[in-house]
């Protein structure tokens, strides 16, 4: 099996060398730097001397993520990573895309024997932290959008008892569960620890991407600056974003056939096709095996073009019954 070798060869050889730089340019952790990575801006606190002195020294797994998220090429894996709330280090995601990626190429070579099996199961692989990444960051999205309602009304009614603005978010930060609660908590910390409120609130709408959420940012954005009635106006918003989540889920009811029927067409064939291969895998192995007739001479088989053509018209199918189905409000 000399293409799995080569490619637990080349997975080693890549970590090996990221733990070097990382251990090479690896530096003492300071205070400006955790604080950072807490409120997205190391420079609006000034921390003494002496307390950066006392910092403990970063692990080997902390220099390393320094190393990877100081790099432009891995900015977007940490604002996916922060927008899921996953914990996870980009070194240890990186770590998990190469252990998926082997691990499916190996999976593949087994069970179909051939270098194109390996190479595909290889980038589906890569792919497949990734996508659990964006599976985690739109379910704790939808979670944050569906308490963002009450989460407007405790505020609505901590303000108009006499709150400040940051003393309503205290309580939305103890009393709400999370995901908001988290991050209301995060905002109030990095205010007390001098970031301005704009910023703290900005920093949220980057880890949690809302249309709703941003809403509420420029009316509080605007109130700070001009003034006004910050109770009413969320009230307002408030009302605006329980009937749009309303309206979303009766849509999403009305939808839900519909949905369903996407999924079916979409898994059907590959699960006809796997029974059949069960039943005669000699019979269905024919598709893949590199053997006459050819499309190029000793290059493409047939099969392979009939399996291009079956999957590219599945996705066909699922993009047009999504598209569909998919009302914006």
């Amino acid at each position: 099996m000399p293409l799995g070798l080569i490619i637990v060869a080349i997975a080693a050889f890549l970590l090996m060398m990221g733990a070097g730089i990382a251990y090479i340019t690896g530096n003492r952790g300071n205070v400006d730097e955790r604080l950072e990575q807490f409120v997205g801006n190391a420079t609006t606190v000034e921390v003494m001397e002496e307390v950066e002195e006392s910092a403990p020294r970063s692990d080997m797994a902390d220099r390393m993520d320094n190393v990877l998220s100081g790099q432009t090429f891995f900015t977007p894996i940490k604002e996916r990573i922060a927008k899921s709330d996953v914990k996870l280090r980009v070194s240890e995601y990186m770590f998990m895309v190469v252990i998926a990626a082997v691990g499916v190429a190996g999976l593949a070579w087994y069970f179909f024997d051939g270098w194109v099996a390996a190479v595909v199961g290889f980038v589906f692989g890569l792919r497949i932290p990734r996508m659990y990444i964006n599976y985690a960051a739109n379910r704790r999205m939808n979670m944050f959008n569906g308490q963002l309602g009450d989460t407007l009304n405790l505020w609505v009614n901590a303000l108009r008892s006499g709150y400040s603005v940051l003393q309503a978010m205290e309580s939305i930060a103890t009393e709400m569960p999370p995901p908001v609660s988290r991050e209301f908590e995060r905002v109030v910390q990095e205010v007390r620890l001098g970031l301005g409120l704009e910023q703290a609130l900005a920093n949220m709408y980057r880890r949690v991407p809302s249309e709703d959420l941003d809403l509420v940012i420029t009316a509080v954005n605007i109130q700070r600056e001009v003034g006004g009635n910050l109770a009413e106006v969320l009230d307002t918003i408030s009302y605006t974003i329980r009937e749009r989540v309303r309206i979303k889920g009766e849509i999403k009811t009305l939808t839900a056939q519909g949905r369903i029927s996407g999924w079916i067409i979409s898994l059907l064939p590959v699960g006809l096709g796997g029974v059949l291969y069960l039943m005669n895998p000699d019979y269905v192995s024919e598709l893949w095996v590199q053997e006459a007739p050819w499309i190029f001479p000793n290059i493409v088989p047939c099969g392979w073009l009939v399996l291009a053509i079956g999957v590219f018209l599945i996705g066909i199918g699922a993009m047009a019954i999504r598209k569909i189905v998919d009302i914006e409000v």
